[in-house]
């Protein structure tokens, strides 16, 4: 286990006062595990000295490295960019924040020695975020479990372990969307999981994972791993149009029946509210991946690096 090269990438931004608590339960665990280690920070320019700090930690250790983007790209490219300068046999994606622990790392490495070539972290409980946070993800889970093309492990984000295959071939997808748990699902090969309690921030509110940022990603685990929004849409087209026709049958029935219809029914303004709303849903899943082709068939870089820390 010594001999082994281990990368560990982590996302970061306006994160200067978590830097130092992070790094210093992170090393010890490494340096437990192997000599041979890195540790990648992926640093959207940030008006706070998270920069700073990160180079004051360099200079003193040459194992820490970082890469600063031009400007924000988000956490899943910034994660991306990590895995793609990463060069260990076996890569560890973690936030800086403590709320995914560090301890766990050598269990994931032990699995790893075990065959498996993705170790995802799964949480047993989730301390120190809001309900409204914690239902949006449950249903989140749920709902693309059910349609999603690929297996997503409930209860995970990108705390994991990857083998250095899996990592080549995640960054090679060049899919622009970064929704890392898919893409991992995606590339397939032998998966497993440890169980952890998840804790608290460390200090302060996240800079990531609010709640809209939360639901973002989830939207891209439907719409970029699953047509079935599409489906839903002429599915729910064909129903609504049969209640029609069944609706036109019945009124010529009382027609014939002479039963008399008032005038300006009711029931025109609701089928024409609920027609309009089915449309303006179906227009908008279009909408969701059609602007995702959109950004595929531009291919725009997904980071651009403006400065380096140990990394050529």
């Amino acid at each position: 286990m010594s001999q082994m090269k281990l990368s560990v990438v982590t996302p970061v931004y306006k994160e200067e006062f978590t830097i130092r608590p992070f790094l210093q339960r992170l090393i010890p665990v490494l340096e437990k595990i192997t000599p041979d280690y890195e540790i990648i920070f992926c640093l959207d320019p940030s008006p706070d000295r998270t920069w700073e700090v990160i180079s004051e930690e360099a200079s003193k250790n040459p194992k820490i490295k970082c890469l600063l983007f031009s400007r924000r790209f988000g956490q899943p490219m910034a994660t991306l960019a990590g895995m793609q300068s990463s060069k260990g046999e076996a890569v560890v994606v973690i936030d800086v924040d403590l709320q995914d622990p560090p301890e766990l790392i050598p269990e994931m490495i032990q699995k790893y020695r075990e065959g498996s070539e993705v170790v995802y972290a799964q949480r047993r409980s989730r301390q120190g975020e809001t309900w409204i946070k914690r239902v949006v993800s449950v249903i989140g889970y749920k709902v693309i479990n059910h349609i999603a093309e690929v297996d997503i492990p409930p209860n995970t984000g990108d705390f994991r372990l990857m083998s250095r295959r899996v990592v080549d071939h995640v960054v090679h997808l060049k899919e622009n969307h970064g929704f890392l748990r898919g893409m991992v699902s995606l590339v397939g090969f032998k998966q497993t999981f440890v169980m952890f309690d998840r804790e608290a921030r460390h200090t302060g509110p996240g800079n990531y994972n609010r709640l809209v940022g939360s639901l973002r990603i989830g939207f891209n685990g439907v719409f970029c791993f699953s047509n079935y929004a599409l489906t839903l849409s002429t599915t729910a087209g064909f129903l609504i149009a049969f209640l029609a026709f069944v609706l036109a049958i019945f009124y010529l029935f009382l027609k014939i029946v002479g039963y008399p219809l008032p005038l300006g029914n009711p029931t025109i303004v609701i089928l024409v509210l609920l027609l309009a709303g089915v449309q303006l849903i179906s227009v908008g899943i279009l909408g969701e991946y059609i602007g995702r082709i959109y950004d595929e068939v531009k291919q725009r870089p997904r980071f651009i690096i403006n400065q380096t820390i140990g990394i050529d």
